[in-house]
């Protein structure tokens, strides 16, 4: 009953989410001590202006998609809907979202189905965005990359990639045999 419960919350968050009815994109925030910071959903261009280009566009650039790896993949990819969680504060977030949305764009994703929401690093909002899209997913470590299809969860990179992004989709899409690292902190376990 409790996994019932916990997977409908989490269904319907994703869902509530999807619709586009949780919140503005791209809400930008300084911190006590003059940092900005994104909250809640945003989308690519949020990461190519102020300072957090800074990061992303030499992350984004520098890194070489592996194309052959992508073709394996690339068509499975546009029959799910993915929503990922990262901290413009976080180094793994800075270095993995850049490199992550490269991947997309040279599978032809449908950016569309991409949720991507960036959350707090203060207390007690650690890990928490302001609509709460985190609730009933178990957000431990960041960025965490969650694959849906059909409203469901099929598994989730988390923190960083276990080989390469373009593996690791792989992985997940086509052989189906996956385990990302820190897979304790899973929501579904994989059937």
């Amino acid at each position: 009953m409790k996994t019932n419960t916990i997977f409908l919350a989490a269904f319907l968050g994703i869902m509530l989410a999807f619709n586009g009815r949780a919140q503005s994109k791209n809400k930008k925030v300084t911190d006590e001590n003059g940092r900005e910071k994104l909250l809640g959903q945003v989308d690519k261009e949020a990461f190519l202006k102020d300072s957090f280009a800074s990061w992303f566009t030499p992350q984004y650039d520098g890194f070489e998609v592996d194309r052959k790896e992508v073709k394996k993949f690339q068509k499975k990819l546009k029959k799910y809907d993915i929503v990922a969680f990262m901290g413009t504060w976080c180094g793994d977030s800075k270095r993995e979202v850049p490199r992550f949305y490269k991947v997309l764009e040279a599978a032809e994703f449908p950016m569309d189905q991409l949720k991507m929401v960036t959350v707090d690093y203060i207390k007690p909002n650690y890990k928490k965005s302001p609509n709460g899209e985190e609730k009933g997913l178990n957000i431990v470590k960041v960025p965490t990359f969650i694959f849906l299809k059909k409203g469901k969860e099929v598994n989730r990179i988390i923190e960083s990639p276990v080989s390469s992004l373009e593996k690791d989709m792989t992985a997940i899409l086509v052989q189906k045999d996956y385990v990302p690292n820190h897979s304790e902190v899973r929501l579904v376990p994989m059937d």
